[in-house]
């Protein structure tokens, strides 16, 4: 009997299956700094802890997106080492805040099977959870994914699609956050004067600045969250592959995306929910990311008056300034530079 694991194929996944993902991970500074050497996210509160502490936290509280990629790492051996790619996500809801010294483990449940009509593959839907070494739950999240089949003959099981809703309640938005003091919230160490009350639903912002990524960057922040996808690292099976290249994991591109986006968000420190996303389209090294954002909506949130929430879509293209606010092509498909669209939820100072 073989002791290596070669990952799940379409036909290991069952309806209503549990899965309870290995290797627990303990977050540290280290994590936090070389996130920050990966992206350059610029936002105050997860930058000091003096800021944080004035306003309200322990000490500052680890990026959200950096939370999201390590719950999201336990899953892939389980689900999406045998994947073609990783295709949305939906109702994803950060519910506590994490610090260096916690530790991260992952479980999820099948909740959605489909057959790709080619016989070869087919989607598998999840409902991941993260929780704390005290057993509560940080973060909940709905992925789809694009699994091979070990063998085209096997018979497809009754397709089943998850109800999903189109975008989180804005009432549970503040349950990851203390009560802040908006009086110790200092704009000019935030970089920007521009509270929740200054924007407004439908304003579109030009996020301006452009990263190229370096290959040994994307591999290393996917080993950094242990994603062990065959499709990121073995270039020797990829270079058969229908691109011929490593493809990018898509979290890297929405860091990417949300640290670029702090040029006109400097105050959207909380990443509260993403409602939906979508990678549009494969990157690669060499590809140089730049993104803009509109303001979907704008709400209170029960019982504070201290934040307030945007909902935010952010869309990232390759080699595609974004001064234009590309959405679509001549063929009335998304614009052929863009590579993301996400659906999100910030929470701002009021």
């Amino acid at each position: 009997m073989s002791k290596t694991d070669p990952g799940n194929y379409f036909e290991d996944f069952k309806l209503g299956q549990e899965l309870k993902h290995a290797t627990p991970r303990t977050v540290t500074s280290g994590d936090v700094t070389l996130y920050g050497a990966l992206y350059g996210s610029r936002f105050a509160v997860q930058s000091s802890d003096a800021f944080a502490r004035a306003i309200g936290y322990d000490h500052a509280p680890i990026d959200d997106l950096l939370v999201f990629h390590i719950v999201f790492g336990k899953t892939v051996p389980d689900i999406s080492l045998n994947a073609v790619a990783n295709l949305g996500y939906a109702d994803c809801r950060f519910l506590r805040a994490v610090f260096p010294g916690d530790t991260l483990a992952t479980t999820s449940v099948v909740i959605g099977l489909r057959e790709n009509s080619n016989g070869k593959t087919g989607v598998v839907y999840v409902r991941s959870c993260g929780t704390n070494q005290h057993g509560q739950a940080v973060l909940e999240y709905t992925r789809w994914v694009m699994v091979r089949k070990r063998d085209p003959s096997s018979p497809a099981p009754s397709p089943h699609l998850p109800d999903l809703a189109d975008r989180v309640a804005p009432d549970v938005l503040g349950r990851a956050l203390p009560e802040l003091d908006p009086s110790a919230y200092d704009t000019a160490l935030a970089g920007s004067a521009h509270l929740w009350g200054a924007y407004e639903p439908g304003e579109r912002i030009d996020h301006v600045d452009g990263m190229t990524i370096e290959e040994a960057e994307h591999q290393l922040a996917t080993r950094l969250y242990q994603n062990t996808a065959k499709v990121h690292f073995d270039l020797n099976q990829q270079k058969d592959s229908r691109f011929g290249r490593r493809l990018i994991y898509g979290g890297h591109v929405i860091s990417l995306a949300r640290a670029l986006s702090f040029n006109g968000l400097q105050n959207a420190f909380h990443v509260a929910a993403i409602n939906g996303g979508r990678h549009v389209a494969p990157c690669f090294a060499g590809d140089t990311v730049y993104a803009w954002s509109q303001v979907l909506e704008k709400c209170e949130l029960p019982d504070r008056s201290d934040v307030g929430a945007l909902r935010i879509r952010t869309i990232a293209t390759k080699d595609h300034l974004c001064a234009d606010f590309p959405t679509k092509g001549d063929d009335g498909k998304d614009h052929p530079s863009t590579i993301l669209d996400l659906d999100y939820w910030v929470v701002m100072p009021r």
